[in-house]
């Protein structure tokens, strides 16, 4: 059975233990295939590319009225715990990963814009980028405090910290109020992400006792999370991201009376201004499925001058390989015919006659091993003029068993490219 996506090590919050229903391998396959999953919401997993959606059948739910299509696309990217030294699992990522993540969406050319700008954006009372990216932070954990916000500074970006209540000062590896503060006085944006982040079985049944207990079961969740955060931070509440991506039409219908106007869902999708704002899509970056990171950042709507990065190439720029190879992932190279090496001293057990290297373009390439170096290397032969190149090198060991391939991508210098010998 397949591992569940949910908030791994959630400390204890008088919520339920429950697990969220989506398991990782329908969220990666979602992702990839940008299919239309069954989901209670309804929610087409690219909503960018979907028929517009029904009217609601609820009577009460007021119609959204939504300004013209401006062919602006928006990734909202879903982030939770990090770590250089633990393990990746699917909610903990490697603190060098996201800073090689936040440093491709630069190299991309992608605009990381603030909530505040893409709600007004979505309210059609501003113009943000073409191709837009929203950062959004889940739970509350300290490790967004200590590894994450310093490569966001460093990159200058905005972003989103959804906090559930019962996880504030929450101790151990929850963020203090101190750290909030901190973070919010350098503009940082806070949304709810409940009281006590219930998943699904709680919430049905919460909702099978009937309506007045239900009300009451989400008031606690919705308000008194929107009430707390603002009154302990001095900020506004306007965003809430449903706990585990679950939601049910009682939900948004009380969140806009209680003054929310977007509503996060984990549903990966591109969106646009029609896009519901009850059910905005978002992609939740895990750490061990580096495609959900490639399908966020890539566009279908690619300008003439750039072409798109072929399936692969975004990921190959992220890896954080365990040997030194040159050019090493996601550098922008200017020599149209550089050599491409990986250093595999420290290979135990390696047969030299097994290495195999793979370039885009090329295919298997004669590269050639030193002893002495412990080098693997190729020098390509003609000019390189794609705005990437992705490499792959594979081997065995000296009793036949073969080691992951290992894959990583650089990028060409365009201008370069073209000049003349």
């Amino acid at each position: 059975m397949p591992e569940e996506v949910v908030d791994p090590e959630v400390p204890p919050s008088g919520g339920s233990s429950e697990q969220a229903p989506r398991s990782a391998d329908e969220v990666v396959e979602a992702t990839e295939t940008e299919a239309v999953p069954a989901d209670p919401q309804g929610v087409p997993t690219d909503a960018a590319d979907a028929a517009p959606p029904e009217e609601p059948s609820d009577a009460s739910a007021a119609p959204q009225a939504h300004p013209r299509d401006d062919g602006t696309r928006v990734a909202v990217l879903g982030y939770h715990d990090f770590s250089e030294t633990l393990p990746e699992t699917e909610m903990r990522l490697r603190t060098s990963k996201f800073r090689k993540q936040m440093e491709t969406i630069r190299l991309l050319g992608l605009t990381v814009v603030s909530m505040e700008d893409f709600s007004s954006w979505k309210r059609g009372e501003k113009d943000i980028p073409k191709k837009s990216v929203v950062l959004t932070f889940d739970d509350g954990w300290k490790s967004v405090y200590t590894d994450a916000v310093p490569v966001l500074r460093e990159f200058g970006y905005p972003y989103t910290i959804y906090l559930y209540r019962n996880y504030v000062d929450g101790g151990g590896k929850a963020m203090t109020s101190e750290m909030i503060r901190e973070l919010v006085r350098d503009g940082v944006a806070i949304g709810s992400h409940s009281t006590s982040h219930p998943y699904p079985a709680t919430v049905r049944k919460q909702q099978a006792q009937g309506p007045e207990v239900y009300d009451a079961f989400l008031r606690k969740e919705m308000a008194d999370s929107k009430a707390f955060l603002e009154s302990r931070f001095g900020v506004t509440v306007a965003t809430y991201a449903y706990p585990g991506g679950f939601s049910t039409p009682e939900m948004p219908l009380l969140g806009r009376e209680l003054g929310y106007h977007h509503f996060f869902t984990v549903l990966p999708g591109k969106i646009t201004r029609a896009t519901p704002d009850d059910a905005l899509p978002r992609y939740v970056i895990l750490g061990t499925h580096d495609s959900i990171f490639e399908n966020a950042t890539t566009f279908r709507d690619s300008d003439e001058d750039a072409p798109p990065m072929p399936a692969g190439a975004i990921a190959g720029m992220i890896q954080t390989l365990p040997h030194a190879v040159s050019p090493e992932p996601g550098a922008l190279v200017n020599d149209r015919r550089p050599e491409i090496r990986i250093d595999v001293s420290k290979v135990s057990d390696l047969d030299p006659a097994t290495l195999v290297m793979h370039v885009s373009g090329f295919g298997e390439v004669p590269a050639t091993f030193d002893r002495v170096s412990g080098t693997f290397a190729w020098k390509v032969n003609r000019q390189l003029r794609h705005p990437t190149c992705q490499v792959s090198v594979s081997w065995r060991n000296a009793s036949g068993v073969a080691a992951a391939p290992l894959r990583w991508a650089f990028r060409i210098d365009r201008d370069a490219a073209y000049l003349a010998d």
